[in-house]
């Protein structure tokens, strides 16, 4: 009935049929007409059912059944109550517990199953189409629809036809009600009454801490108060006559009415019990002394009830504490001392369900502050860890009741049984039965891990009660009541045996809280705020794994929205805590970074300064000047007491990672929760946005942080990190390498760009690209980039990015595979430069085919030098190749330096295996080999990554022989073009960088290693052709040396020096070869020539 009624409610999963328009016309009429509904006379109103008849039918069979299982079940339980009264039962909820309970129940059951009928708006529009439906197919009714139409039209007045259908019960549950005086009056005491009687403590009677907790009423102790009260209110209501005629009935249901304003039906469906207790009198003469007491009740509940209950909880919070502490030291004694357990789960249970419900009706008073409980989680966590303590232990709880069975309780029973004088044979036997079954108990039965099934003890049990509570019987059970009182307390002690988890689930159960999500989520926030209260939040989550419990076989179709929303929640209070120690970890992590920076060679000019002026007269501060204080100065403190904001932060953080320390995972609904994870995944993210915002990229300025100092900070994050491991069992080591190893791709999980995009990035748009128009210059001898000396100051400082030490801290931070992304971004600019050399060949090709085969004759090749175009912007475009590469060159240097430091015992046999391989090897296992070389940051005679970066450009349209071509011929192009390098002043040779002005230097590398590739790729003979081509360019420097008299060749001498550069750098050639076609003098001349010119400063 509640599923159908959210289900109609709900406009998401409301029927079809329900919210169709064209619906609307029959649903007003059948609601209108209903039960009588002339189907023939006013066929035009229901023409959309009739032209969807079967559809209907099939919606609303489901509805209709369940309507018609409320008649079953009512028909069930008229004739149960009426054989109850014909029998005259004798009810006792302190001698037969189990009939009154069950007594008790059904009666509620049935009230709530008829009143959550009556709170489903469109119950008639469901049975009137159905029934539409049904007679527009079959030519007649469900043979059922006059009864069911007949139940709805007499609960229209609900409560007024309960009244009348209980009042022949009115003895029966009177005296059912009437047994509770003496326990629930006792139960529904003042917070100060529980403290001053120690209720729960273990620890205030020292002596009698191992004597078994034992009494007439064991199942009484822990009966839940809710239970009592719906009981009391809603059997008082039924048979309200009773409160007229008598005086304890009047004051068991004032003291009922003063509990609280709201009961629970079923859910989150309450009674508003005042009103509706009013309502109900109202139309009933005689009734206005009734009526005074309800107000005068409901004034007393909202002026004291909301304090009470505070109270109470606050004492269950320190009793839960104190009985979870002695008991998990002692384990021991939950043999005795189980009852306490049940008791105490049982109180705080009821407590959080008064607050839940209370809460989402909150009355309007002048201290709504009683109804905000912002130390709930304590209470929740150590009901949560009694619950686990009790599951942990139950082997325990087991052996210890199972020889309480048989060795004591079984004497006792046999005992208690011969005392009886007259005993009918049907009870005998089943008493018999009893002694029989707990005196073949057994502790073996225990070590041997035997299932234990003792349910059939406590049917006979209830079968026993039924018999002898009848009126007249042979052996009437309130004449001798010692035996209830022994067989009440074997039941509770075969429940520990065999049904510990059922208990569980009856005295601490809180399913009900995945009704109230908004409550609940409130709790959780308030909760939240206190400092106190945060390392008991992980309450929360795992109450959500009691959420399942909720769930009915008979109503499958809700398990699924159940299970959606109980996930939300739990998935919620994890994140948020997660959110919350996340934050803590990476403040203080934030804070030892800054203390660490303090530390930093960067920050040691002023102590140096100082240290230098030490002995001069101390100057006065001028006026609010505040002095720098020293790294270390916040270790310093005049008072313990004092708190600073670091201490701070490492108390939240123990708070916090103490709440994780309830479970390691737990189940919601078949799914695996585990709390840690969901707090690595929080510092999985924040730490990469982290890294990536120290990084401090700006693509605007193009401005971003020395790989240096973010290796600094990012080693002070991991070493902070790694602390977290000492406050709770996580594994930072995998969180650390899962971060750092997202750093190496470009993009992260969460497809976000990490600091190897941004470090390439800014590689490429600035420090190379100026390199490119020379403002920034490679320097060989530093292993950097220097800027060029300008007017305008520079953006920044190259040799601060590019020294050795910065590209380390990269190769450190974006590691093998960061750098092969970045090689490839470099090679995509190194073929988009081929591509525009190829097209420049293309142009002048004839010229430079007549070039080749006439490189020997001076006179045409001085004429075909002029018809050439072009040759200033091949040497440009190889300049560019030349920076990339020798900027790439330095990186995997290195990378392999890093490699060598953290894995040396790889990068031998890496090493070994490069010099192995021999060029008359296959080509695809050289390549293979280069491949793994290059990657460990090895250099190679071929580059592997420009081979792949070279071959991807070949295309369908063009030969392997044009490309060979095309080739030899780009050689031939650069090699003539070398001497007007002379022509320009930047190609001087500097001896401080140990290269040009120009980055011309770099066409070293650039012919050594395009050469390679393209030849390697065209599987040509790389040797014969780099042979050519130093004949061909050794032959036009020559010719600068017959110009001597001219200006503008002042730079001759370092390009000479070019060609033993290209030489130097190249596996293929030698000084031999050289020497051969270009004169060795020349090469001295040039170096003395550009080395005088040097001049040498000391400082």
């Amino acid at each position: 009935m509640n599923y159908i009624k959210k289900t109609c409610t709900d406009p998401k999963t409301r029927p079809s049929f329900l919210a169709d328009k064209t619906m609307e016309p029959a649903i007003k009429y059948i609601n209108k007409k209903f039960p009588s509904i002339d189907f023939r006379g006013n066929i035009q109103h229901l023409t959309s059912i009739q032209r969807k008849k079967s559809e209907v039918l099939a919606a609303m069979s489901s509805y209709y059944d369940s309507f018609m299982d409320v008649i079953e079940f009512r028909d069930h339980v008229y004739e149960l109550l009426n054989t109850i009264d014909a029998c005259q039962c004798f009810f006792d909820i302190s001698i037969n517990f189990d009939f009154t309970k069950n007594y008790l129940d059904l009666i509620i059951t049935y009230t709530s199953v008829i009143i959550m009928l009556s709170r489903i708006d469109d119950k008639k529009a469901l049975v009137g189409m159905f029934n539409c439906a049904h007679e527009m197919t079959n030519g007649s009714s469900d043979p059922s629809y006059p009864r069911l139409g007949q139940m709805f039209v007499e609960y229209e007045h609900t409560w007024k036809k309960l009244t009348e259908e209980f009042g022949p019960h009115t003895r029966s549950v009177t005296s059912a009600l009437l047994s509770l005086r003496m326990v629930y009056p006792r139960r529904n005491l003042p917070a100060e009454q529980w403290r001053s009687a120690q209720l729960l403590s273990l620890l205030s009677a020292p002596a009698a801490m191992m004597d078994p907790a034992c009494c007439n009423t064991m199942a009484c102790e822990y009966l839940s108060m809710e239970v009592m009260e719906r009981w009391i209110i809603i059997g008082f209501l039924l048979c309200h006559t009773s409160l007229n005629t008598n005086q304890a009935s009047q004051e068991l249901w004032k003291m009922a009415l003063r509990s609280g304003l709201y009961l629970t039906l079923t859910r989150d469906e309450v009674l508003n019990i005042h009103k509706v207790s009013e309502d109900l009198f109202d139309g009933i003469k005689g009734y206005s002394k009734r009526i005074a007491d309800i107000k005068e009740c409901r004034e007393h509940v909202i002026v004291n009830c909301g304090v009470m209950h505070r109270e109470r909880r606050q004492f269950l919070r320190g009793a839960l504490k104190e009985l979870f502490n002695v008991l998990e030291d002692e384990p021991g004694l939950l043999g005795p001392k189980a009852l306490f357990v049940f008791m105490a789960l049982s109180f705080s249970r009821d407590e959080v369900l008064w607050l839940v419900r209370h809460s989402e009706n909150m009355p309007k008073i002048k201290t709504p502050e009683d109804y905000i409980d912002n130390q709930m989680a304590e209470l929740l966590f150590y009901i949560e860890k009694l619950r686990g303590l009790m599951r942990k232990c139950s082997y325990v709880v087991q052996r210890y009741h199972v020889q309480y069975l048989a060795q004591f309780d079984a004497l006792v029973l046999n005992d208690t049984i011969q005392n009886i004088y007259v005993c009918p044979e049907e009870e005998s036997v089943l008493m018999s039965s009893f002694v029989s079954t707990l005196s073949a108990l057994s502790i073996k039965q225990v070590e041997n891990k035997e299932e234990f099934d003792l349910r059939a003890l406590r049917l006979d049990w209830m079968r026993l009660q039924a018999y002898t509570s009848v009126n007249k019987a042979p052996l009437p059970i309130k004449d001798y009541v010692d035996l209830p009182k022994v067989m009440n307390m074997i039941q509770f002690h075969t429940r520990m045996v065999d049904s510990l988890d059922e208990l569980l689930y009856e005295t601490s159960e809180l399913s009900i809280l995945s009704f109230y999500p908004r409550v609940f989520e409130k709790m959780f926030s308030q909760s939240s705020e206190e400092m106190t209260m945060k390392r008991y939040l992980m309450a929360f989550p795992s109450v959500c794994s009691q959420f399942s419990l909720c769930g009915h076989p008979l109503c499958p179709e809700e398990i699924e929205a159940m299970e959606k929303r109980s996930l939300r929640l739990c998935v919620t209070f994890l994140e948020q805590i997660a959110k919350q120690t996340s934050t803590v970890v990476l403040e203080i992590c934030a804070e030892q970074c800054n203390l660490n920076d303090q530390l930093q060679p960067k920050h040691c000019a002023e102590a140096i300064s100082a240290a230098r002026h030490r002995k001069q007269k101390k100057q006065v501060p001028k006026k609010g000047e505040v002095l720098k204080e020293k790294p270390g100065a916040e270790s310093l403190r005049k008072d313990r007491s004092v708190v600073t904001n670091v201490d701070k932060m490492h108390l939240m953080l123990t708070e916090l990672c103490s709440c994780y320390s309830l479970c390691t995972d737990f189940i919601v609904f078949d799914h695996i929760v585990v709390p840690t994870e969901f707090l690595i995944s929080h510092l999985e993210t924040r730490l990469s946005e982290i890294i990536v915002r120290m990084a401090n990229y700006n693509q605007t300025t193009q401005e971003i942080a020395r790989p240096s100092d973010l290796l600094a900070g990012l080693r002070a994050y991991t070493a902070s990190v790694q602390s977290l491991s000492s406050y709770i069992n996580v594994d930072v080591t995998r969180l650390v390498k899962n971060v750092l190893l997202q750093q190496t791709q470009p993009l992260d999980s969460r497809g976000v760009q990490t600091i190897t995009t941004l470090y390439t990035n800014w590689f490429l748009e600035s420090l190379l690209r100026q390199a490119s128009n020379s403002l920034i210059i490679h320097c060989p001898a530093m292993h950097c980039f220097v800027n060029q000396t300008t007017e305008n100051d520079p953006n920044f400082r190259a040799e601060e990015f590019s020294d050795v030490s910065e590209l380390q801290a990269l190769a450190e931070l974006i590691g093998p595979y960061g750098l092969k992304f970045m090689s490839e971004n470099l090679m995509w600019h190194i073929t988009s430069q081929v591509s525009e050399l190829k097209k420049l060949v293309i142009e002048n090709m004839d010229i430079l085919v007549q070039m080749k085969n006439n490189f020997d004759k001076p006179e045409e090749m001085a004429n075909l030098k002029r018809r050439l175009t072009g040759g200033e912007n091949v040497l440009k475009r190889m300049t560019i190749i030349g920076v990339i590469l020798s900027f790439r060159a330095m990186a995997q240097d290195c990378l392999k330096h890093i490699l060598l430091k953290h894995c040396p015992y790889l990068m031998g046999p890496l090493e070994c295996l490069r010099d192995f391989i021999v060029p008359e090897d296959d080509i695809k296992v050289t390549l293979s080999v280069y491949e793994l070389a290059s990657a460990a940051g090895l250099a190679c005679d071929i580059d592997p990554a420009l081979i792949a970066a070279i071959s991807s450009m070949q295309t369908d349209n063009t030969s392997v022989d044009e490309e060979y071509k095309l080739s030899c011929l780009l050689l031939v192009f650069i090699a003539v073009s070398l001497p007007t390098l002379a022509l320009d002043p930047n190609s001087f040779y500097s001896r401080e960088h140990g290269g040009h002005n120009n980055n011309v230097h770099c066409l070293a590398v650039a012919i050594n290693q395009v050469a390679a590739a393209m030849f390697t790729v065209q599987g040509k003979n790389i040797e014969q052709h780099l042979k050519e081509f130093l004949l061909m360019a050794s032959n036009a420097l020559l010719h600068l040396g017959q110009n001597t008299e001219r200006v503008d060749l002042k730079n001759r001498e370092s390009v000479y020096l070019l060609l033993h550069m290209i030489v130097e750098e190249s596996p293929f050639l030698s000084q031999d070869m050289l020497e051969s076609c270009f004169p060795y003098v020349l090469l001295r001349n040039a170096y003395r020539e550009v080395y005088k010119s040097f001049v040498i400063t000391l400082g």
